[in-house]
């Protein structure tokens, strides 16, 4: 394995094609026992920076699917990672619509509304995914920048549904088969399925847009963005 420049955090094959370029390697991985160990590896073979990339479910009520949240920082449990500043305003600036917000961490999926809520007022986060705690905490360790950048696919009134829990392989890409079993054994989850998968369409082209704006390194060299070459302000870092 050989690593250069900034580890890209994905657990999704399509976060993955979407985050990889140049100055970019990517560790997918929707395992989270073995995500840390992925991400000390990487680091031992050069990563400059590590940012937690793709998708997140939306807990602040007022986001749909396709907002962007750049963290300010990551929540879980007491601990509290605050991203690096230097890198999280160049996100913003290639990014004009993005949000500048704390994410929650979880190592269970948020699936209901009642969930998102509860974890919505307990942490005061407005996204929540489940690799940007464990990609943190793993950067801290190691003294290298950290960032994060995702994108709501469910919004906090969305349910996802059981077979979009079960509907992935180990390798990130969907198991059509999975999702077919959930639909048989339960048919009254078809609309929220329905609905996830429009909301999922949303959700890539926001991302494939920011990171065509991000260029190469997602953003954490000091090189104009495209959003900067294009004359469009940037927005305040808190």
């Amino acid at each position: 394995m050989r690593h250069a420049g900034v580890v890209a955090v994905t657990s999704l094959a399509l976060e993955a094609r979407i985050a990889e370029g140049p100055g970019v390697s990517v560790v997918l991985c929707n395992q989270s026992l073995h995500l840390a160990a992925r991400l000390s590896e990487a680091i031992a073979h050069g990563a400059s920076g590590i940012i937690s990339f793709g998708i997140a479910g939306g807990l602040a009520r007022h986001l749909v699917a396709g907002d962007c949240i750049v963290a300010s920082a990551v929540k879980t449990g007491a601990d509290n990672f605050t991203t690096d500043r230097a890198w999280s305003r160049r996100l913003l600036r290639a990014i004009p619509k993005a949000i500048h917000a704390e994410v929650a961490g979880s190592d269970v999926l948020v699936a209901t509304p009642a969930h998102k809520a509860r974890l919505h007022a307990e942490s005061g986060a407005h996204a929540v995914d489940m690799e940007s705690h464990i990609a943190a905490r793993v950067a801290l360790a190691h003294g290298i920048p950290f960032a994060v950048c995702r994108v709501v696919i469910d919004a906090a009134h969305r349910t996802l549904p059981p077979a979009a829990a079960v509907g992935l392989r180990a390798d990130g890409t969907p198991d059509v088969r999975a999702v077919v079993r959930s639909l048989l054994r339960n048919p009254a989850q078809l609309p929220d399925l329905i609905r996830t998968a429009r909301d999922a369409e949303v959700a890539e082209r926001a991302l494939l847009w920011a990171r065509r704006h991000l260029g190469a390194g997602l953003g954490i060299a000091e090189e104009p963005s495209v959003a900067e070459e294009q004359g469009i302000p940037a927005y305040a870092v808190a």
